[in-house]
């Protein structure tokens, strides 16, 4: 059976995270592994801790269905602290545990696909697994990519969710959504802005931000969110 994991710091989890999630269980029928990045190599650290994180994640996923958490790049940075999270590894120890005939996919957002060069050895990636790309109007994919990816994403794309079932990786599929106007960056920014913002995220994730002061610069942490 195919295997989704939607990876991503998710600092915090929030409602345009769970929408791609859920088109993307529509579309599969399959449940989708919201995988959080222990130490992501592509942006600054995270605003939470990932046991924060991951505590967020377990909230906002507790009463959706097709839905659930996957642990593995925070217990392997618990086996190896310091160490750096890579999709290719995650990937490469995928594969060693459930060998190389199980169909795998990756959920990712349109602006990681057009940055994927920039990853850790990102052309073997399609030989791990299939990419599911989170698109939504104005995400960039309609101006063209960069021609190194041109060249790599030819002939892969596909728009039968059949295809990504039938065979390992390989295949490139355009996941349509509605625009969501959520993003981690601003629900970072309100918080320590004081704006409103718990109409972001769930409201189980929202409550546990106010109780525990997440993304409260310290210089205002004095009084209720």
């Amino acid at each position: 059976m195919l295997q989704v994991f939607y990876g991503g710091t998710f600092d915090p989890v929030h409602n345009g995270h769970l929408a791609i999630a859920r088109a993307a269980y529509d579309t599969f029928g399959v449940p989708i592994r919201l995988m959080p990045a222990a130490d992501p190599p592509h942006r600054a650290p995270p605003g939470a801790t990932a046991a924060q994180r991951v505590h967020l994640l377990d909230l906002a996923v507790q009463d959706g269905p097709g839905l659930c958490v996957d642990r593995r790049e925070l217990e392997r940075a618990e086996r190896d602290p310091g160490a750096r999270s890579y999709t290719v590894d995650t990937l490469r120890e995928l594969r060693q545990e459930r060998g190389e005939a199980l169909p795998v996919a990756l959920l990712i957002g349109a602006d990681s696909l057009l940055g994927l060069p920039a990853w850790k050895a990102w052309s073997e990636l399609f030989d791990l697994a299939h990419f599911i790309v989170a698109d939504r109007p104005g995400s960039g994919l309609d101006a063209g990519f960069a021609p190194v990816l041109a060249m790599a994403l030819e002939r892969r794309w596909t728009d039968q969710p059949a295809d990504l079932h039938r065979s390992p990786a390989g295949c490139v599929y355009r996941l349509h959504q509605p625009l969501q106007p959520e993003s981690a960056t601003e629900i970072r920014w309100r918080i320590g802005a004081g704006e409103a913002w718990r109409h972001l995220v769930p409201a189980a994730v929202a409550d546990a931000i106010a109780d525990e002061r997440l993304y409260v610069p310290r210089a205002v942490d004095a009084g209720p969110l």
